[in-house]
């Protein structure tokens, strides 16, 4: 059967996420988005600001935004999409966050008022230090140790769509719906009767590829080109993690004598997956003879 063709944009490559949310015509889809997971700050409108930034001295190094814009009470807000994970990202976030905080600097007499600092970051992945946690939205500000807040104008959002497992008839709030968009945009054929709000029409709209022009056809292709080039090698990463650490329960399994047949229950492999890799066990253990 001859695989049905993408219809709509995938909004996790590069050019599907900033084409939604990065764009002037489109500013009230972010505006939609930023007021639900910030509920107790409504925003009416947002400037673009440049996504490039340089640090203040020549050897600093430079920060590149997916998306920064600046509210109408010069709130600023960072958003970014994910796609892998990446050593010490949360230290890169806060490094990332210390630029809108920089450039409030004003020359001559200064109080140090700050404006408000939000860090958003959509990850198309799991954070490995909670994966036993069902939360996927997470809130983080400064505390003190009585766990009050310290200081509100810094704060951070991380949202693990993996986590979000749910289908689009148990679609209870507008949250929900805006995480549906984000992991099956690119799978639907038609809007789903619980997204028929305004704001969702008009992203159909937006991401519908047949409206595209010729070169936007490209960029998004060869964006969609990148996207999957990461996602294959992060899977493949990932699965060969597995089967390292089962080769690993595997190898303390045959050191208590267990058969295979008990280890293909212990690891959830076939006996013949599990042979296969006791073999290759056996031949390591030869080779380093």
């Amino acid at each position: 059967m001859k695989k049905e063709e993408e219809k709509y944009i995938n909004p996790l490559t590069d050019f599907g996420f900033k084409k939604l949310f990065g764009t002037e015509p489109n500013k009230d889809l972010l505006i939609d988005f930023l007021n639900e997971i910030l509920p107790n700050r409504k925003i009416k409108d947002l400037n673009y600001s440049t996504n490039e930034h340089f640090g203040k001295f020549e050897i600093d190094r430079k920060a590149v935004f997916d998306i920064y814009c600046i509210g109408e009470n010069d709130e600023r807000f960072i958003v970014e999409m994910q796609k892998a994970k990446q050593n010490y990202f949360k230290d890169r976030s806060v490094f990332y966050s210390s630029f809108p905080i920089q450039e409030q600097a004003k020359k001559g007499d200064w109080d140090y008022r700050l404006d408000p600092v939000f860090s958003i970051g959509i990850l198309d992945f799991e954070f490995a230090e909670h994966k036993q946690d069902k939360d996927l939205l997470h809130v983080i500000e400064l505390k003190n140790q009585k766990c009050e807040v310290f200081y509100d104008k810094l704060k951070f959002i991380y949202i693990e769509l993996p986590k979000f497992k749910k289908k689009g008839s148990e679609l209870e709030t507008h949250f929900d719906k805006w995480l549906y968009v984000f992991t099956h945009l690119q799978k639907l054929q038609d809007r789903p009767k619980k997204l028929q709000a305004r704001v969702f029409k008009k992203l159909f709209e937006v991401a519908e590829i047949a409206g595209f022009t010729e070169e936007e056809r490209k960029e998004y292709e060869e964006s969609l080109k990148n996207y999957r080039d990461i996602k294959n090698v992060v899977d493949t990463a990932r699965e060969e993690g597995k089967i390292k650490e089962k080769s690993d329960v595997i190898k303390r399994c045959m050191e208590e004598k267990m058969t295979p047949e008990t280890i293909s229950k212990i690891v959830n492999l076939s006996v013949s997956e599990v042979n296969k890799i006791i073999e290759e066990i056996k031949k390591r253990k030869e080779g380093e003879k």
